[in-house]
């Protein structure tokens, strides 16, 4: 067996996370779609792409009308499946990680919302 052969398997299992792109340019569809109650803060991610629990992610992040696009490595912590109650939205929710792009965007998220959190508008999440 090659030298190769050993490492396949192995370099093979390591899957390469998702690249998604989210554009909000509203601060009510940042409200709606942000979600505080994770430990590192969240966002929701409207796609139809079929995703499991756990998946890697990728997303860049442009909030309003703010030039900066933040980088966020994150896993997926919530699905909403198609045909959802209450005709939600389809898509994930992605947590963000505790690295400084989700550091940086739950901060700006945080500010743009300042004053809006506590609300109980509703969400595409809970």
């Amino acid at each position: 067996m090659s030298d190769v052969a050993k490492i396949a398997p192995i370099a093979g299992s390591l899957a390469r996370p998702s690249v998604l792109s989210l554009n909000i340019k509203e601060k009510a569809a940042l409200y709606a779609a942000y979600m505080p109650y994770l430990k590192n803060g969240g966002i929701f991610v409207p796609t139809v792409k079929p995703y499991k629990l756990g998946d890697s992610v990728y997303l860049l992040l442009s909030i309003l009308d703010d030039p900066t696009k933040f980088p966020i490595a994150g896993k997926v912590a919530w699905i909403t499946p198609s045909g959802a109650h209450q005709n939600k939205s389809q898509g994930i929710g992605v947590h963000f990680s505790d690295d400084e792009g989700g550091i940086n965007a739950r901060k700006r998220i945080e500010e743009v919302l300042s004053g809006t959190l506590k609300s109980s508008r509703i969400t595409h999440t809970l």
